[in-house]
């Protein structure tokens, strides 16, 4: 991992990605974001982009699936962890603009990053703003 994408990933300043629609636009793919939230705990675990291949895929194998894009190809959520989100719901919004992936979690973590130990973290929202703007993690 490269030191500016380990600061973004581990750093306390806050370096938020404005133009990340931009960028998904730019891969010239249809697709619609996806929150993915654990099923029994209801914490928001990660929020991914699905297209009609990776949504097709989720539902006929019962894994979280996403169109990765920054990869520009379908991400099984867990195929190269092996920390696998079992699919057990999804949802639509009211505006068939976005969806809700309902998982259980089959290993120890939903998010790439790790924890100090070495396992992944459960899930990627792990760090707060606080009031003068900095990052402050909330688990290790």
């Amino acid at each position: 991992m490269s030191k500016d994408h380990q600061h973004l990933e581990e750093g306390s300043e806050l370096l938020l990605d404005f133009e990340k629609l931009k960028k998904v636009t730019a891969t010239g793919h249809s697709v619609l974001p996806a929150v993915i939230q654990d099923v029994e705990t209801k914490e928001v675990l990660l929020v991914g982009y699905v297209n009609r291949e990776a949504l097709d895929y989720a539902l006929k194998n019962r894994v979280a699936t996403m169109w990765s894009t920054s990869r520009n190809e379908l991400w099984i959520k867990g195929a190269t962890s092996g920390e696998y989100l079992d699919l057990v719901e999804t949802r639509v919004n009211c505006e068939q603009n976005s969806l809700l992936y309902l998982v259980k979690v089959r290993g120890t973590g939903a998010c790439h990053t790790k924890k100090k130990n070495g396992d992944p973290r459960y899930g990627c929202y792990y760090r707060r703003i606080t009031e003068n703007s900095t990052l402050e993690k909330t688990e290790e």
